[in-house]
């Protein structure tokens, strides 16, 4: 498969992703665990260097930034690009915004290096992931971070294993819709974790993201509050008897010297 860009898809992203309950949670489980995770490697008082790769509408750059951050967004997609500097321009920065219409793997040209990389749900978009990950290992500085989150195949046969769709599996039928958001490679994250070592990484923290909300039924879906999905998803993203089933996810990457 060819890597996947979302041109002409903004407005039905930003509907699907972040407009409901999935996109609260999403939010919160990164921020929360950046917020704890990122003094490891700065004060409270300095300025990271980040690069957020397939920055997607600048969610996440928009909390960074609003933390004092340098940003450096790169997406392959015009509209998407074009989208992020709309949410970031308004906000007010001691460091003026950098916008790459790039892909991934184009950065590391620029020979520049980031304290904190950003890297969420583009692995399982790529045509190989695996060599992805060594070059975020070129655009992370010695001392910096990969801040990681990839869709999790694993969610994916747990939740077709309570909807008994047996047959499905057999078949290994799990890439989504070549026109939907659905990505078309999940991850096995035993994998990924063999990528992330050959990459020159070590895995600090581990989160999950989404790690019962996809598994309720419909109707039960429909009788919470976003903020009462928000508020146990964060509770249980670590737990050990959930964090692995996450639809997404998050895991804190050092560099190995």
């Amino acid at each position: 498969m060819a890597d996947r860009y979302f041109d002409q898809m903004g407005a039905h992203f930003a509907r699907k992703i972040y407009a409901g309950p999935k996109g609260a949670v999403r939010l919160a489980v990164l921020t929360r665990d950046l917020g704890e995770w990122l003094p490891a490697i700065c004060q409270s008082d300095q300025s990271l260097r980040v690069l957020d790769v397939g920055a997607g509408l600048g969610h996440m750059s928009e909390w960074l930034l609003r933390q004092g951050h340098r940003l450096t967004l790169a997406d392959p997609s015009a509209e998407m690009i074009e989208a992020a500097r709309e949410r970031l321009d308004p906000l007010e920065s001691a460091y003026p915004v950098t916008f790459l219409q790039q892909p991934l793997q184009t950065l590391p040209d620029r020979g520049e290096t980031y304290d904190l990389v950003i890297c969420h749900a583009v692995l399982e978009w790529l045509e190989d992931p695996a060599a992805a990950i060594k070059v975020l290992r070129q655009l992370c500085s010695a001392g910096g971070r990969v801040s990681l989150a990839f869709y999790n195949r694993d969610a994916l046969v747990f939740k077709n294993l309570i909807k008994g769709q047996f047959r499905k599996l057999g078949k290994n039928q799990l890439a989504g819709s070549k026109r939907s958001l659905t990505p078309q490679q999940p991850l096995d994250p035993a994998v990924v974790a063999s990528w992330v070592a050959q990459g020159g990484f070590t895995c600090e923290a581990k989160s999950g993201i989404r790690v019962f909300h996809d598994y309720m039924p419909a109707e039960f879906q429909a009788q919470l509050q976003p903020e009462q999905v928000v508020e146990q998803e964060l509770l249980y993203s670590r737990h050990p008897a959930y964090r692995d089933l996450g639809r997404y996810l998050h895991w804190w990457l050092r560099p190995i010297s």
